[in-house]
């Protein structure tokens, strides 16, 4: 099994709900969270001065997968998530050793 921890702005959300559901995913944790990549961050303006924002509102989702599963669905999240500027995320991939459904005390893919 493979946990998928994706990384994306807030906007791209339900593009990447869609694109887990098309994979048939189970479920999915969702968190909102701040942070900056390579960009280190934005310049706006505010009144006609200028302010660094280092820490951007992100939001990261997590899911845990089969390992059949997760090359397809990590090439489609990154076609459909891709706008081609700095800031679209990016997925981190671990290893699963086991999973258990607390309610029944299943093992592996099916606690899935």
């Amino acid at each position: 099994m493979k946990k998928l921890e994706i990384i994306i702005k807030s906007e791209k959300l339900e593009d990447l709900k869609e694109v887990l559901d098309s994979c048939e995913v189970n479920g999915m944790n969702i968190v909102n969270s701040m942070g900056y990549g390579n960009q280190k961050g934005i310049i706006k303006n505010y009144r006609g001065s200028e302010y660094a924002v280092n820490l951007l509102p992100k939001v990261k989702v997590e899911t845990v997968v089969t390992d059949e599963v997760a090359p397809t669905l990590i090439d489609k999240i990154v076609k459909e998530i891709n706008t081609g500027h700095f800031g679209d995320g990016k997925i981190f991939v671990y290893d699963v050793e086991d999973a258990v459904r607390i309610r029944t005390g299943e093992h592996g893919t099916d606690a899935l």
